[in-house]
């Protein structure tokens, strides 16, 4: 087990029929780094994150998790283990309310069973207390708190995506995807989002892996860039060197931009 690399990636493939979506990845994410993976989109960045959460099944290729192989493990084990992540799309329980979203959860760490639960005292209501110190953690740190009894689904978007990555925190995760999380905000919610990934990755001390579009992001908190094209890896490295490699301006920056527009 290489503790150094919590999680790697090796020569991963994945098919849709004739469609070769992922074609011999490999990669790995370093302890407590912020790594960005980009690319245009169809790159197969949101593919890689599926197969490694347990929503894709790849042909071919080996996935370790410190040093456990998850390939063929099932969804709602790899969040057992500690692989959280948000989704492009929210997917939040929209009739509920931010606090109640938190608190879903932290079923990943209930040990009680459906009768204690009911019942509602000893153990279970010290279990309950643990769960709600957990969340009201999250809601200071994401900074939820006007927010905490209001039904997520009336929120503001930018509002939305805070509670959904509340929610991925809330499982106490050991790696944490983010999917997009900064795609459709404003530059001062982009800002939030930013300094709120930033604080996760001091305090928490776990590696994120970050999907954006958002160069200027990626260049400011990020440690490494990994970029996808047409599903094979193309180029890895320090963001700021990565814009400037002739593939990747070919395929995600443009042929046409020079290094001012690109920086």
């Amino acid at each position: 087990m290489n503790e150094r690399h919590p999680l790697e990636v090796r020569d991963l493939c994945l098919r849709f029929g004739g469609l070769a979506v992922l074609r011999e990845v490999s990669l790995e994410v370093r302890a407590g780094e912020i790594l960005a993976i980009i690319g245009p989109n169809g790159a197969g960045k949101t593919s890689l994150i599926n197969c490694i959460t347990g929503f894709y099944r790849p042909q071919q290729g080996r996935i370790l998790f410190h040093g456990q192989d998850i390939t063929r493990t099932a969804t709602h084990k790899i969040a057992r283990l500690g692989i959280s992540r948000t989704f492009q799309k929210i997917e939040l329980y929209t009739g509920l309310s931010t606090l109640d979203n938190l608190m879903a959860a932290r079923h990943v760490h209930i040990k009680r069973g459906a009768l204690s639960a009911c019942l509602f005292f000893g153990p279970t209501a010290r279990e309950e207390i643990e769960h709600r110190v957990v969340v009201e953690r999250i809601i200071d740190l994401l900074e939820l708190a006007p927010i905490r009894k209001k039904q997520v689904g009336l929120l503001p978007y930018g509002q939305r995506k805070r509670v959904e990555l509340g929610r991925a925190l809330a499982t106490e995760p050991r790696l944490l995807f983010l999917d997009e999380p900064m795609t459709g905000m404003n530059v001062e919610e982009k800002e939030d989002m930013a300094r709120f990934v930033l604080d996760i990755a001091e305090l928490r001390q776990i590696p994120i892996v970050l999907v954006e579009h958002d160069m200027e992001i990626v260049m400011d908190i990020s440690d490494r860039a990994v970029v996808l094209d047409f599903g094979q890896k193309i180029a890895e490295g320090e963001p700021r060197a990565i814009i400037r490699h002739p593939e990747v301006i070919r395929a995600y920056i443009g042929e046409e931009e020079d290094e001012e527009d690109v920086g």
